[in-house]
C-alpha cells in the first residue's frame, strides 16, 4: 500500500471516530458536578438578579458537565481524543529518556569511584541518551499510530526499538571490558515491541535479542570463559524475553479491548444522557432536581416558567431559600425529606410572587433512591403542575365529550324541528286573527332559532376531512363585506362604519370559502355589535406578513374587553348577551385549526382607537393559473 493510500485511510478512520466538542453540555445533570452555591436574595427582576442570570446564560457549558457518568480521566482522555496506544507510547519514550539519563550517570559515578570505564561504552551511553532526550523533548504534531511501529524500517521504529537493540547489544557486548552488566536493558526494547508491535514482530524482535545474546555467549566461550555456563545463561535470558513478549502483547491486547469497551460504553452514555436531557426539557410538566439544602441542581424550561411570573427564572443552579415567592415551596422540599415520602397524587402549593398575584401548583415528589423509609436521600425530583393548566384540560376532555353528545343530540333534532317548522307553516295559512298571526310567527322565530344552534353544533361535529385548496383571499374577503354591508344596512364609503384595507393584488391562502365566510362574518357582527357606530368604527384589514403567513384583523373602538372576559372568549356556550349561544367564536376557532390556521383576541395600547382586535393567521398557498387570471378579468 503506498504512502498516499495508508495517509487516506487514516484521515477516514479519524472522521469516522465520533468528536466532542469540550464546551458541550450534554447531560442535563451536568450541574451536579459544581461546587458553587448560589443565594438568592430577591427575586429575577431586580437588577442584581438579572445581571446573574445574563451571566449564567452567556457563559459556556463547563466540559466537566459529565463528571458524574465519567470519571476525569477518563473525560480528559477522550476530550483530547487520546488513545491508549499513544498514551503507553509517550510513556515508553519517557522511560527512555530516564535510562539515557540513567546511562550516562552511570558512567560518570563508575569513573569517580575507580573504576575506569571504556570510551567505547561511554560514547554509546552519551549517544543515546542524547537521542533519548532529543525524541522526548521534540515537540508531536500528530500522534503516532500504530502502523508505522509495524514497519521495521519505518521511522518510528528505527528511532525507538531500532536504536534500543543497537545500543544495548553494543554496550553487551562491551561488557567483558567493563564493570556494569547491560543485558537487563533489553528488557525495555523487548517489552516495548511485545506491547506496541503485531506479534510476529514483536516475536522477531525477541529472537534477534536471544541470537544475539547466544553469540556473544559463543564469542565469550572461545575466548577461554565456561561455554556451556555462558550459553545456559543466554538461554534463559533468552527465553524470558520470549515469555516478555507473549505477556506484554496479551496484555496490550486486553487493554486495546477494553479501551474500545469504554469508549463504546461512553459514547452509548453519552447518547442516552443526551435523549434525556430533550425528553425532559420538552415536558411539559415542570422537573426540579433539589437538595437537603434547598439547592435546585437540575430546572426545565417549564419549572423555570413556573417559577417566575412573567418570563422565566435563571438557569439552575440556584438556592430556593431566600426567595419570598417560594417559600412554600422550600416548606414542601422539607417535610419531603423529614417524610421520606409524599403522595402520590401530589399537593397544591400556591407561589405568591405578588400581593395580588399567585401561581398554585400540584406538586409531586419522587426519590432518587427506591430504598427503605429510614435511607438517607441527598436529592429529590419535583414534578411541578399548573392547577389552572390542570382544570383546562379537565375542561376540554369533558368539552369534547359533550360535543360529540351534543353533535349527535343535534342530528336528532333535525327531523323533529322540520316537522315542527311545517305544521307551523299551515298553522299560519289558517291564522285568521292578529293573535294567532302572533303565536305563528313565535313559533317560527324559536324555530329559526333552533336550527341556527343545531347548524353550529353540526358545523364543528366531526366528519370527513376536506381536501385543503387555495382561495383568493383579496377578492373573497371584499366580497364577504360587500354581501354582509347590505344584510345588515351597512353604507360602503368613506363615511361607513366599516372601513376595509385590502392589498392590491390576489393573496392565496389555504382555507374553505364559505367557512372563511362563516369566520369573518362572525367577527365582524361582533364588532359591529359592540362599536360606536361612528366612521370608521370598524376596520378590516388584510396583508401578508411574510411569504408564509397572511394576516387577517378587524378592530373596533367598543369598550375594551375585561380579563375576565377575555380568558372565556374561545369556549363553548360562553356569551355575554341573555340570547346569544356562546357558539360563534368556538366555532371560528374549529373552523381555523382545520386549515392550520388560528384566531385570537388582543388588546390593543392605551389610547389606541380601536383597543379591540381580532385576528387570523392563514397559511399562505399559490392560486391556481385559472384562479388568478379569472380575478384579473373581472
Amino acid at each position: 500500500m503506498s504512502e498516499a493510500a495508508r495517509e487516506r485511510d487514516r484521515r477516514m478512520g479519524e472522521r469516522r471516530q465520533p468528536r466532542r466538542s469540550p464546551t458541550a453540555d450534554e447531560s442535563w445533570f451536568g450541574a451536579f458536578g459544581s461546587a458553587e452555591d448560589t443565594q438568592v436574595s430577591q427575586y429575577e427582576n431586580s437588577p442584581e438578579m438579572k445581571a446573574k442570570a445574563g451571566d449564567s446564560a452567556a457563559a459556556p457549558a463547563s466540559s466537566t458537565s459529565d463528571s458524574r457518568l465519567f470519571s476525569r480521566q477518563a473525560e480528559r482522555i477522550v476530550s483530547a481524543g487520546q488513545t491508549a496506544f499513544d498514551r503507553i507510547y509517550r510513556t515508553f519514550i519517557g522511560a527512555r529518556a530516564a535510562l539515557g539519563v540513567a546511562l550516562v550517570l552511570a558512567q560518570a559515578i563508575t569513573g569517580l569511584f575507580g573504576a575506569r570505564p571504556s570510551l567505547e561504552a561511554a560514547l554509546i551511553s552519551v549517544a543515546y541518551g542524547t537521542l533519548a532526550l532529543v525524541l522526548w523533548l521534540l515537540p508531536r504534531k500528530t500522534p503516532v499510530e500504530p502502523k508505522a511501529l509495524a514497519r521495521v524500517f519505518g521511522a518510528p521504529w528505527l528511532s525507538t526499538i531500532g536504536v534500543d537493540l543497537l545500543a544495548f547489544s553494543a554496550l553487551h557486548m562491551l561488557a567483558p571490558g567493563s564493570s556494569l552488566n547491560y543485558v537487563a536493558l533489553l528488557v525495555l526494547p523487548v517489552l516495548m515491541a511485545g506491547v506496541l508491535t503485531p506479534r510476529p514482530l514483536a516475536l522477531a524482535t525477541s529472537a534477534a535479542v536471544a541470537l544475539m545474546l547466544l553469540a556473544v555467549a559463543w564469542f565469550g566461550g572461545l575466548q577461554g570463559s565456561n561455554l556451556t555456563q555462558l550459553l545456559t545463561q543466554a538461554a534463559l535470558a533468552g527465553s524470558g524475553f520470549f515469555v516478555i513478549t507473549v505477556l506484554a502483547g496479551e496484555l496490550a491486547g486486553r487493554l486495546a479491548r477494553e479501551e474500545l469497551s469504554a469508549r463504546g460504553n461512553m459514547e452509548m452514555a453519552r447518547q442516552q444522557a443526551a435523549l434525556n436531557r430533550l425528553v425532559i426539557e420538552e415536558m411539559q410538566d415542570g422537573i426540579l432536581v433539589v437538595d437537603r439544602r434547598g439547592r435546585v441542581r437540575a430546572a426545565n424550561p417549564a419549572a423555570r416558567r413556573l417559577l417566575a411570573p412573567t418570563g422565566m427564572s435563571r438557569p439552575a443552579p440556584f438556592q430556593l431559600r431566600g426567595v419570598e415567592a417560594w417559600q412554600g415551596l422550600v416548606r414542601t422540599v422539607e417535610q419531603a425529606f423529614a417524610e421520606s415520602s409524599w403522595p402520590e397524587a401530589g399537593r397544591d402549593v400556591t407561589l405568591a410572587f405578588e400581593p395580588d398575584a399567585a401561581r398554585t401548583l400540584r406538586v409531586r415528589v419522587r426519590f432518587t433512591r427506591h430504598k427503605a423509609a429510614q435511607a438517607n436521600e441527598d436529592f429529590c425530583v419535583l414534578f411541578l403542575e399548573d392547577v389552572r393548566n390542570m382544570q383546562a384540560r379537565s375542561r376540554q376532555e369533558k368539552l369534547a365529550a359533550m360535543g360529540r353528545v351534543s353533535a349527535g343530540i343535534a342530528h336528532e333534532i333535525r327531523n323533529p324541528l322540520a316537522a315542527i317548522a311545517q305544521a307551523n307553516a299551515l298553522l299560519a295559512e289558517d291564522a285568521t286573527d292578529a293573535a294567532q298571526r302572533q303565536l305563528t310567527r313565535m313559533v317560527a322565530d324559536n324555530v329559526d332559532r333552533l336550527k341556527r344552534i343545531v347548524d353550529d353544533v353540526m358545523e364543528v361535529a366531526p366528519g370527513a376531512v376536506q381536501d385543503i385548496v387555495a382561495i383568493d383571499a383579496t377578492a373573497m374577503v371584499a366580497a364577504i363585506c360587500s354581501d354582509w354591508a347590505r344584510s345588515v344596512g351597512v353604507k360602503l364609503g368613506e363615511q361607513s362604519v366599516l372601513r376595509v384595507e385590502l392589498p392590491p393584488q390576489p393573496l392565496g391562502v389555504a382555507f374553505d370559502a364559505e367557512h372563511l365566510r362563516r369566520v369573518l362574518v362572525n367577527l365582524l357582527d361582533n364588532a359591529h355589535r359592540h362599536a360606536s357606530g361612528a366612521p370608521g368604527a370598524v376596520v378590516l384589514r388584510l396583508d401578508s406578513r411574510d411569504d408564509a403567513r397572511a394576516f387577517l384583523s378587524v378592530a373596533s373602538d367598543g369598550t375594551p374587553i375585561t380579563a375576565e372576559v377575555e380568558r372565556y372568549l374561545f369556549e363553548p356556550f360562553f356569551s355575554t348577551r341573555s340570547r346569544g349561544t356562546g357558539l360563534g367564536l368556538y366555532i371560528c376557532r374549529e373552523l381555523c385549526e382545520r386549515y392550520g390556521a388560528s384566531i385570537d383576541y388582543r388588546a390593543r395600547a392605551a389610547g389606541d382607537p380601536h383597543p379591540n382586535e381580532f385576528y387570523v393567521v392563514m397559511r399562505r398557498m399559490p392560486l391556481a393559473d385559472t384562479e388568478a387570471r379569472l380575478h384579473l378579468t373581472s
